[in-house]
């Protein structure tokens, strides 16, 4: 049980720090800004993220003999961490804050060697990226930290997919005999689990962007270090485990290159409002926490048994397609796999498949309002 020792001593660390923070937030006047995009209706102290990258960087320091390789990570995390701490408290422009994550994606891959050199897929196929490697690596980085940072708009939310990403990881390291990437993902979870305590709905304080920043990096990062060198785990099994803050993203620079907006521009039809609008604050949370256990089942069911873990990745990946299509959350226009149900059943003489889901919503869930 030694292994408890890389959890429960950042999150005491976390707990004890958050309040703290708090008390620093309200004399500094370091607030989350209420508009007509936002969820909370009051002053909200947003520096939360402090107290998971210093309960992390001191158990780190306490129990992790680094390599060159994590002397890079912990570096470039830095840089995301201050980058984000800065906007906190300044409301930087997008394209400053981008110079941060792409100073930090770089020193991760040009002097940490953190790089994914081959995708191999299911079935024996593999495909190596040569030159582009510094690429693909650079794009992952980049955008798995800001798609954890996009899904930091409910209280909790973020903070506890990271836990349960993280978690999973550190499970799936065990089984590939990566003990230090087992005691980097547990450190950092149980520096979140700290601040979880005062972010859980109703939250009194947000981790902000030095929080959501640095715990998309980090992810990013370990995923690649974890699973870079396994003849099992490849990127497919990271983007599964990453399966909702990937999604929204996706889904959200499609949505606004379609409405003509820029990616910047934010919207309150990210997955997590779409959710909230139909089931509450609460349980949306909860709905997206028990998802992204179900990803991490399903990357732990592909390395026990291949067969029945693709069985369930088509099945949940056809769940999600008839989600988007349902909310209409990228556009009223998408809905290849509706269209084709559609002509079916009205051959067969059938109410529409959407018809009838909704229907059958709005007699046992009737709508929240935000």
């Amino acid at each position: 049980m030694e292994w408890l020792k890389y959890l429960f001593i950042p999150f005491l660390m976390s707990a004890l720090l958050t309040p703290i923070l708090k008390k620093i937030a309200y004399q500094l006047d370091i607030y989350a800004e209420m508009n007509e995009r936002t969820i909370h209706t009051k002053k909200i102290a947003r520096i939360g993220g402090v107290a998971i990258y210093v309960s992390f960087i001191i158990t780190m320091a306490m129990f992790v003999k680094v390599d060159d390789a994590l002397n890079r990570i912990l570096i470039g995390a830095s840089v995301m961490f201050i980058g984000g701490l800065i906007d906190d408290m300044l409301n930087l422009r997008p394209k400053y804050k981008l110079a941060f994550q792409c100073a930090a994606a770089l020193i991760l891959i040009s002097f940490g060697g953190v790089t994914l050199d081959a995708i191999r897929l299911p079935f024996g196929i593999s495909i190596d990226l040569g030159l582009i490697s510094l690429l693909v690596t650079f794009v992952w980085v980049i955008g798995i930290t800001n798609a954890v940072n996009l899904i930091d708009g409910l209280d909790g939310l973020a903070g506890g997919i990271s836990v349960i990403i993280l978690v999973v990881i550190a499970t799936l390291s065990l089984l590939e005999g990566r003990s230090d990437i087992m005691m980097l993902s547990l450190i950092l979870a149980g520096s979140t689990l700290g601040f979880l305590l005062y972010n859980s709905h109703p939250a009194s304080i947000f981790m902000g962007d030095c929080g959501a920043l640095f715990l998309g990096f980090v992810i990013s990062a370990i995923s690649l270090l974890g699973f870079k060198s396994s003849t099992l785990i490849t990127l497919g099994l990271p983007i599964l485990l990453l399966g909702i803050p990937i999604l929204d993203t996706i889904s959200a620079i499609i949505r606004r290159k379609l409405s003509g907006k820029s990616f910047s521009d934010a919207d309150k039809n990210h997955l997590h409002h779409v959710l909230m609008r139909r089931f509450g604050h609460r349980n949306t949370v909860l709905i997206l926490y028990a998802v992204t256990g179900l990803f991490g089942l399903t990357a732990y069911l592909y390395i026990v048994n291949k067969s029945l873990g693709l069985i369930a990745l088509i099945v949940m990946a056809i769940g999600v397609e008839l989600f988007l299509e349902i909310s209409h959350m990228i556009s009223p226009q998408y809905h290849p796999i509706l269209s084709v149900i559609d002509v079916v059943r009205k051959a067969l003489k059938k109410p529409s498949l959407e018809d009838e889901i909704e229907e059958k919503l709005e007699e046992k869930l009737p709508e929240h309002e935000i």
